[in-house]
Formats: C-alpha cells, sequence, structure tokens
C-alpha cells in the first residue's frame, strides 16, 4: 500500500472515530487539530475529497464537514485487526453473574443485560430450542409444467409443503431425482440445524438443473426456518431510544423489526464470522429495509440445548457506533458464555 493510501486510511479512522465521539461532521480543521496526522491542511483537504469521490465519506445536507457512509465504516471496520478481551472489571461481572444465575435461562437474560449495559446498545441473543424432529424424506411433484409442491417429511410425521414456482419448465424424472438427492444429503438432519447447504447442493447436480435445484432448496430451508423453535431474549432497547438523534423518524420500524422476531433471527442465521470470530452487518447490508440505519455486531457461542448447532449473541445499534470496544465486547462475552456453559 502507498503512502498516500495509508494516509487516507488514517483520515478515514480519524473522521470515523471523531464522528463517533462527537456525532458532528468532521471537517478539515478539525482533523489538524485533534489528530497528528504530520500532513497540511491542505492536504487533507485533498485526501477528504479522494474519500468522498470513492463513496467513504459523504456531506449531509450543506455542512462544510463530512460523515462516514456504509462503505466507509465497512472498510474501517475491516482494517480493525486486534480486538482486545474482557477486562478484569468485565471479567468479574460475568463471574458473578455466573454465580448467581439460577439456570441457564436466567444465564442469558442476564448476559443480554450485562452485554446491553457494555456497549449501550441493544442487546440480543438467539436461544434456541431442542426439537427432536429430524428429516425423514423430501419429494418434489409436478403440478403444472413450471410449478412443483415440495414436500418435507419429519420423523415426528409431521409434513411440511411449500408450493413452488419454476424458472422453465422441468419433466417429472428431473424434479424427482432433485428430491432424492436433497433426501440424500439432508437425511436424518435435525430440522432445527440451520442454515443447511443450499450453494453445496446445488453444484452437486448438472448446471442445466441448478437454477431449479436452487428454488427447491431455498425453498427447503425457508419450511425448516419457519419450524425452527428458536427465540430471541433482548435487553437495552431504552438504549436505541437514546440514540434517537442518530436514527431520526426510523426508530419506529426499527423497534418493529426487533419484536418480529423472526427478522431478526433470519439475520442472525445468515451472518457468517470472519477469521476474528466476529459478524458484523452495517446498514444497507442488513438486507432489510427496517434496520438499514442501523449495524449489527454478532458472534456465535455454543448454547447447551442446540445440539451442537452455534447461536449467536450481539447488539444491534445505529451506524454511528464505537465498533471497536462493541466487536470487543460481543465476542469475549460470546466466548465466556460459551465456557461458562459447557463448564456448568
Amino acid at each position: 500500500m502507498s503512502d498516500t493510501s495509508t494516509r487516507r486510511l488514517q483520515v478515514l479512522r480519524a473522521i470515523v472515530e471523531d464522528y463517533v465521539q462527537t456525532r458532528e461532521p468532521v471537517g478539515s480543521k478539525a482533523l489538524v487539530e485533534r489528530h497528528n496526522l504530520e500532513v497540511s491542511p491542505a492536504t487533507i483537504r485533498n485526501d477528504m475529497a479522494q474519500l468522498e469521490e470513492e463513496g467513504l465519506i459523504a456531506a449531509p445536507h450543506t455542512s462544510a464537514g463530512r460523515i462516514p457512509t456504509d462503505r466507509g465504516y465497512r472498510l474501517f471496520v475491516d482494517r480493525i485487526s486486534a480486538v482486545r478481551p474482557l477486562s478484569k472489571a468485565e471479567r468479574r461481572a460475568m463471574d458473578i453473574l455466573a454465580e448467581t444465575a439460577d439456570d441457564h435461562e436466567a444465564m442469558l437474560e442476564q448476559t443480554v443485560r450485562l452485554l446491553a449495559m457494555l456497549t449501550n446498545q441493544v442487546a440480543v441473543i438467539q436461544h434456541p430450542q431442542q426439537t427432536s424432529a429430524r428429516i425423514r424424506h423430501i419429494d418434489v411433484v409436478p403440478m403444472t409444467p413450471q410449478k412443483a409442491l415440495v414436500i418435507v417429511i419429519l420423523s415426528t410425521g409431521k409434513v411440511e409443503q411449500r408450493m413452488l414456482t419454476l424458472a422453465e419448465p422441468v419433466d417429472e424424472e428431473d424434479l424427482h431425482r432433485l428430491g432424492t438427492k436433497l433426501s440424500e444429503h439432508l437425511h436424518s438432519r435435525s430440522a432445527s440445524a440451520l442454515p443447511i447447504p443450499v450453494d453445496a447442493l446445488i453444484s452437486a447436480v448438472e448446471p442445466t438443473l441448478r437454477p431449479t435445484m436452487a428454488v427447491i432448496a431455498n425453498a427447503v430451508a425457508t419450511v425448516l426456518e419457519a419450524g425452527r423453535v428458536d427465540r430471541i431474549i433482548m435487553a437495552g432497547t431504552a438504549n436505541l431510544a437514546r440514540s434517537g438523534g442518530d436514527l431520526g423518524p426510523s426508530i419506529g420500524p426499527i423497534l418493529e423489526a426487533l419484536e418480529e422476531q423472526v427478522v431478526l433471527l433470519r439475520l442472525l442465521h445468515e451472518m457468517q464470522q470472519d477469521r476474528r470470530g466476529l459478524s458484523v452487518r452495517i446498514g444497507q447490508e442488513t438486507s432489510h429495509e427496517s434496520l438499514q440505519e442501523t449495524s449489527v455486531v454478532a458472534a456465535e457461542y455454543a448454547p447447551v440445548t442446540s445440539g451442537g448447532d452455534g447461536a449467536k449473541l450481539g447488539v444491534v445499534g445505529p451506524t454511528r457506533m464505537d465498533y471497536g470496544s462493541t466487536m470487543s465486547a460481543v465476542r469475549a462475552m460470546a466466548r465466556y458464555l460459551s465456557r461458562i456453559l459447557s463448564e456448568g
């Protein structure tokens, strides 16, 4: 990386840090006064112009200052390499939590309350419920040339069905083969073990049938997701209300999306951990209109009731959040919770 690129990243980091702290658009004069960037104000203004051209910062309204965009936050977050462990005081708080919790559910409830206090965000934890249901058989039945019925039979005897619209006509023999392929790959899989390996299932069939397999596999995933017995435990919604200056009129739809747990559960299922053991979705990356003014930071923990499937602990807050400390708190508490639950 060139010296110029390195300096621009320093300028971006300074803008993010100042904006998170002050909630005010950041100008070149403020950067010179607050940060030792060792270049002239004119150079910083040039760097800011380049960052704006790249879509990493933007000018709100007629302000002379700049604020980070979702892309700017993403680059900033991706450059955070060191995630600190829990502090001594935070570890002690977790120890007290472990000592005072009466049972598993009380432990989860106290964990989200503590995480909400540490981050000043809405804390959420995915609470999987044990289910004995397993996939016994999957069949795909043609209804019309471009419509088919996917049937999922579970070990409990329950039958789930979903009508599909195919991109192009597929003959009965091919549909039967796709159903057989799904049955072979997913037989005896726990109905609560999500996500199913959709990409692997698609690549396992010949190219001409992959679009059809994609539709069918995603339909099976949706059927199983609808029947998964999960819920969300949440704390700190008042923290979101106190962020009203960041969220404005968006806060109502955000609260509604959080209350509609299926939205958050789906997002947590989709989030994949990076090399740091964290998942971060910023703004429009949440893929849900009501959450586009928020960021979600999550990490996996190992719940004792999940049959080995990972669940997630995390926070939801405005995109203007302290990502470094939030990521540290989320990852450390997820790891600590996993250890406490395994020892219990």
